[in-house]
């Protein structure tokens, strides 16, 4: 044997030793889903797998589902109606209305550029709308803030319960109680006659001060109900943060300013771009139940028109043509809302793409 032969024996490695055949279950090549970087794949885990492991709350939310494509979406179909003279006498059922009913294109939003009842009913409704955004908004912040002040659990929850409590009162029961108070036989009235000014004080038919008594009925029915998403918002402050800058030196006010009010910063502008959303909306009972004491200049809005025209007068096509104008318009504010806080730095209804 030579010496070249020698020298390359000893620098070439041994031949990997034949393995025995392994009993049992083979381990499976790596899968391609699992690579890095595969768009199926979130948190390492298939979409499969997601499924199964959300099954239950996937199956909780199938109900919910149902109802807003029974009652939310499959409805929108029925809007065709406000391009047509509908009849419901015209067929056996709605949809045969709806079939045998004449086409008029446009005319029914032409009707309503013209009419002089709905640009009425539009103002009340914006006049009602901006005085509720500017002084009802605020209200449940303010208190969720004082409410979180308290430090004693067992007045905080007494607060909250009191707060709570005219939420689940009707809009008849609340209207009474102002009727009682600044009504002409009210609280104020008589104590106003007792005194010798007897010049026939009563708030509630004075169709001047009807949107401000909207407003305050506004407020005191639902501003302790609203305070519920501030609260949640405030439990996730870190205390620390408060003992922190009370050992800093930083008063009540300080504090509120620079911990709590940055923390609350991304709910008011959710809550707000949800607000400015609903401007065309701002309810219909409130409004009937106080329409003939002030008359319908001062407490006709667009839900309460749409409303008197379409059921009461039996027009069913205009009213569903008011109907689209005011979804459109409303779709348009909540993304323009959210445009701004977008640009203010915050999330808003949706995440920018």
């Amino acid at each position: 044997m030579s010496n070249s032969t020698v020298s390359r024996a000893a620098t070439e490695p041994d031949p990997e030793p034949e393995r025995p055949p392994v009993r049992g279950r083979v381990p499976r090549p790596r899968s391609r889903s699992r690579r890095r970087g595969d768009p199926r794949l979130r948190g390492g885990v298939t979409f499969r797998h997601r499924l199964r492991r959300d099954r239950f709350l996937i199956l909780m939310t199938l109900p919910c589902i149902a109802a807003l494509l029974v009652f939310a979406y499959i409805p929108i179909a029925g809007n065709v109606i406000a391009f047509q003279y509908f009849s419901p006498y015209a067929g056996d059922g709605f949809f045969e209305s709806m079939a045998n009913s004449a086409w008029v294109g446009l005319e029914q939003f032409d009707r309503m550029i013209n009419d002089s009842y709905f640009w009425d009913a539009l103002q009340n409704t914006l006049v009602f709308s901006a005085l509720q955004l500017v002084f009802f908004f605020p209200v449940p912040i303010a208190l969720a803030i004082l409410i979180n002040s308290i430090l004693h659990s067992k007045v905080r929850a007494w607060a909250q319960a009191v707060l709570y409590l005219p939420h689940f009162f009707s809009w008849v029961l609340v209207i009474t109680v102002f009727q009682q108070i600044l009504g002409g036989a009210g609280l104020v009235a008589q104590s106003l006659r007792d005194n010798g000014w007897d010049d026939g004080f009563d708030l509630m038919t004075d169709p001047g001060f009807f949107k401000f008594l909207i407003t305050f009925q506004v407020i005191w029915k639902d501003a302790g109900w609203g305070i519920i998403v501030f609260l949640a918002a405030l439990s996730t402050i870190n205390q620390e943060l408060y003992e922190s800058a009370a050992v800093d030196g930083a008063g009540r006010w300080r504090r509120i300013w620079h911990i709590t009010l940055p923390a609350l910063r991304p709910v008011i502008a959710l809550l707000l771009v949800l607000q400015v959303g609903n401007m065309l909306t701002v309810g219909m009972e409130q409004f009937m139940i106080q329409r003939t004491a002030v008359g319908p200049g001062a407490a006709e809005v667009l839900d309460t028109y749409v409303w008197n025209t379409g059921i009461q007068n039996g027009q069913f096509s205009y009213a569903a043509a008011i109907g689209i104008v005011k979804g459109v318009f409303s779709l348009l504010l909540v993304l323009a809302a959210n445009r701004v806080a977008h640009a203010m730095g915050e999330q808003g209804v949706y995440k920018r793409s």
